[in-house]
């Protein structure tokens, strides 16, 4: 009997011994495993393109929407649109006219900033009339609001003009010859550009800044079917504009953005002036000018009689006179 309960308890101490052992290895494996999921995981981050984005669950909400953005930008092509949302009629002692707002600006890119310019039902006329010379045949079917002979001021009539030019300018840009062609940046331009620079020349230069601002505006939307070189003389007209100011930062800004289109285009008279400039600009600012320098003296060297000794103010005024 005494045996048997040794035997017993000795049995149970053994399967106490083997459940405790059993339990206490238990941990040791899952410790052993979580380095090899560690690992995984680390393997499968190795193998992720460094290009690909974010998880959304880890972008704030400005990040989501700046992603959303960029994905409509590429999915969505640019285009221009144009709207003509008001009129107003111009009375003088001999004349009285409607002008038309038309208001520029890009579909496709969340473009928020709209410019306007006015013209005249005249302005539309020379316009298509200039296009005509050169496309006759491309803008077959695109008709210019007639002109009548009554009632041109009664605010149905011009209602219903507004639309219409408004949808003429739309059949315009889709004809791939007109909006690839200078006449269609100097159409919403010319104007403005010449007031501005009437009032550079007469030294009323903040009045020129506000015209050029616009006319900036304007070719900015249209670059993507213009010549690079189409902001060049406008941004030098700013930066005389804004030294003559003695606002130098701007001035210097400017002519800096317009240096880049003057190197890879060949612009060798706007590019000299450019540089003299900044140059001047640079001392006064404080800025290292060695390179501009060097760049100067290259030119000047490489172009010996071809390079313009204009400076840029006279090169600007002499733009457009």
């Amino acid at each position: 009997m005494h045996t048997q309960t040794r035997t017993y308890t000795h049995t149970l101490h053994f399967t106490l011994l083997c459940s405790t052992e059993s339990f206490t290895l238990q941990p040791r494996s899952c410790l052993m495993a979580e380095p090899e999921r560690n690992a995984e995981d680390r393997t499968e981050k190795s193998l992720k393109s460094p290009d690909e984005p974010p998880s959304s669950s880890s972008l704030t909400t400005k990040e989501l929407q700046q992603n959303w953005r960029a994905v409509k930008k590429r999915e969505r092509p640019v285009r221009l649109l144009f709207e003509i949302p008001s009129t107003r009629v111009i009375e003088h002692v001999l004349s009285k006219y409607v002008v038309y707002e038309i208001v520029v600006m890009r579909s496709g890119s969340f473009d928020s900033h709209r410019v306007s310019v006015e013209r005249r039902y005249r302005d539309f006329f020379r316009f298509h009339h200039k296009l005509l010379e050169e496309f006759n045949e491309e803008l077959e079917e695109v008709v210019l609001p007639r002109k009548l002979l009554t009632g041109n001021f009664s605010p149905d009539v011009i209602s219903e003009r507004r639309l219409a030019l408004q949808d003429y300018m739309a059949k315009l840009y889709d004809a791939r010859c007109v909006r690839h062609s200078p006449h269609f940046p100097k159409f919403f331009t010319e104007q403005e550009q010449t007031r501005a620079h009437g009032l550079l020349r007469a030294g009323q230069f903040r009045l020129a800044v506000e015209q050029l601002q616009t006319v900036l505006e304007v070719q900015e939307k249209l670059l993507p079917w213009q010549n690079p070189t189409l902001i060049v003389p406008t941004l030098s007209a700013l930066a005389i504009c804004y030294r003559d100011l003695e606002e130098p930062e701007q001035a210097f800004s400017a002519a800096q953005r317009a240096l880049p289109p003057t190197r890879r285009y060949g612009l060798k008279h706007y590019r000299a002036s450019l540089l003299n400039l900044l140059v001047d600009l640079g001392y006064q600012l404080g800025r290292p000018v060695a390179q501009l320098q060097e760049e100067l003296i290259v030119l000047r060297d490489a172009e010996r009689g071809e390079v313009s000794s204009y400076s840029l103010k006279e090169l600007v005024v002499h733009e457009f006179t």
